[in-house]
């Protein structure tokens, strides 16, 4: 990823400028309100699997991901683990955090060795209070999650394994789809089933049970943390027939 390479070749703060000045919470503040964000925006490193935060953390402030990816996650009274999102270099999470400063509602992780740039709070409001246009954004942001999470509930209430493990697989390869040599979609995410049973309320053996039907019917190809996708048309024909 380009903010990996920046991180390691133009130095942290062309990245904090970068991302800061893309986001699109923040592109329209002026260069010198960026630049006092830049000031106050620090760094941190964790290792694969170490905890970020914990449901029930005090909210400090939003994060974005430079290096590795972190999993936001949600348990049940029994531990089982829902994966609510996995955020990748270059991405920002935490932004509600901002406006309430209230308790963390999930958990998030470092699925891998992950750098995160840091900005608190106390820093953000002064410039969120002189910018409505900003406060007009974060409630987009708030109503685009409340219908993920409202379509989730659905699709865990109302639909089969095979329907949701479909609909994934189609959102992957929209937001990590690499095309290969042959012409087939790979997504470009180290996933393991676990995850990705998760990410559907499952189990992982019932999810590697319908990966290998499917391979076994050439829809898609299974290497080892990897999933190709040979026949997308069939995976859309499960999901629309919902319709």
């Amino acid at each position: 990823m380009w903010y990996q390479f920046a991180v390691e070749n133009r130095g942290i703060v062309d990245v904090m400028t970068t991302i800061l000045g893309e986001h699109f919470l923040l592109r329209h503040l002026p260069p010198e309100d960026l630049a006092r964000l830049e000031a106050f925006a620090t760094t941190r490193r964790f290792k694969a699997n170490q905890p970020v935060f914990m449901k029930g953390d005090p909210a400090s402030g939003m994060m974005a991901v430079l290096k590795g990816r972190v999993r936001i996650s949600s348990y049940s009274a029994d531990g089982r683990e829902v994966v609510l999102n996995v955020i990748n270099p270059g991405e920002v999470f935490g932004e509600i955090a901002l406006i309430d400063g209230g308790e963390r509602t999930a958990d998030a992780s470092a699925m891998e060795e992950t750098e995160l740039l840091v900005l608190e709070r106390r820093d953000f409001l002064p410039f969120l209070e002189r910018n409505p246009e900003l406060c007009i954004k974060l409630l987009k942001v708030m109503c685009q999650r409340l219908r993920q999470t409202s379509e989730q509930l659905e699709d865990f209430s109302f639909l089969d394994l095979r329907t949701r493990l479909a609909k994934r697989l189609l959102d992957l390869v929209r937001s990590h789809g690499e095309t290969e040599a042959d012409g087939a979609t790979r997504i470009d995410l180290t996933l393991s089933q676990r995850v990705l049973g998760a990410m559907m309320g499952t189990s992982r053996e019932a999810v590697n049970k319908q990966l290998r039907a499917w391979e076994g019917e050439g829809v898609i190809r299974l290497k080892r943390g990897s999933i190709t996708i040979l026949d997308p048309e069939r995976l859309e024909l499960i999901v629309e027939a919902l319709d």
